[in-house]
């Protein structure tokens, strides 16, 4: 089973960029976009279909044009979950679950720390994500939770730990939240299997980020430990570049 996730910001700008034909040559079984800033209405879902995901699921922010999650699946899901149940997350369209027989595959787009207000929020909802998610083990522990968490985890993940260690996205509070979220009982699959430095999912629009590899490892596959033994493989293609972000991919057999 191939999962990647993609924060592509913007799914319609990413198409026009490619992203249709760049699917259908990778092929994962399962993909997660976050920040689709569309509603389904406003996409030609055929484009899809065609190509073999004719089971999308999208989950979109109340306010048009922001924030928003999918997943495009090319196997039918015993059931689809539509955000949290918390309010003010749904509100925003952050989080989106498909239910297979083996394992539950979420996209999650956690809020960014833009300003003092925004930081607040995120905060906010870092702790009540936690408390769903520890519920949520109970009854559904074969969870694969993929995204763009907008956070470190460790210096190895961000190309100046120093000058970046007072900013939001490497603040030691959003370290530790990650630490403690991945001791609910997950898998950073990518770091399970890499341990190598300067590999990045995310660069600034700013100042040749990109070309400089001056990136911020942000985007995560979490795998549950009841699915340590199945991880094959996890990788970031960071050679794509429909968006900001590149895809992530992580590869299970079960």
């Amino acid at each position: 089973m191939k999962i990647f996730s993609y924060n592509v910001n913007g799914i319609r700008a990413a198409i026009k960029k490619g992203f249709i034909q760049w699917l259908e040559k990778y092929n994962p079984d399962v993909i997660c976009l976050q920040e689709i800033k569309a509603n389904k209405d406003q996409l030609d879902i055929e484009l899809f279909n065609e190509i073999g995901y004719k089971y999308n699921y999208w989950f979109s922010a109340n306010k048009k044009g922001y924030s928003g999650v999918a997943i495009l699946s090319k196997y039918k899901p015993l059931k689809i979950n539509y955000g949290t149940g918390i309010d003010h997350m749904d509100f925003e369209g952050r989080n989106l679950r498909l239910d297979f027989e083996n394992f539950s595959v979420m996209s999650l787009y956690l809020p960014s720390g833009t300003n003092i207000k925004r930081l607040e929020y995120k905060f906010k909802y870092m702790q009540e994500f936690y408390n769903y998610v520890m519920e949520l083990k109970k009854t559904v522990p074969n969870l694969i939770i993929c995204g763009d968490y907008n956070i470190c985890h460790e210096a190895i993940d961000i190309h100046d730990p120093v000058r970046n260690a007072k900013v939001s996205g490497f603040l030691p509070e959003e370290r530790l939240w990650i630490s403690k979220f991945i001791n609910l009982g997950f898998v950073d699959s990518y770091r399970y299997l890499n341990s190598e430095p300067h590999h990045y999912s995310w660069w600034s629009y700013r100042a040749n980020s990109r070309l400089n590899n001056k990136g911020w490892r942000i985007d995560y596959n979490m795998v549950s430990e009841t699915l340590k033994t199945c991880i094959e493989s996890s990788y970031i293609l960071d050679q794509i570049v429909h968006s900001d972000h590149c895809p992530i991919g992580v590869e299970l057999k079960f």
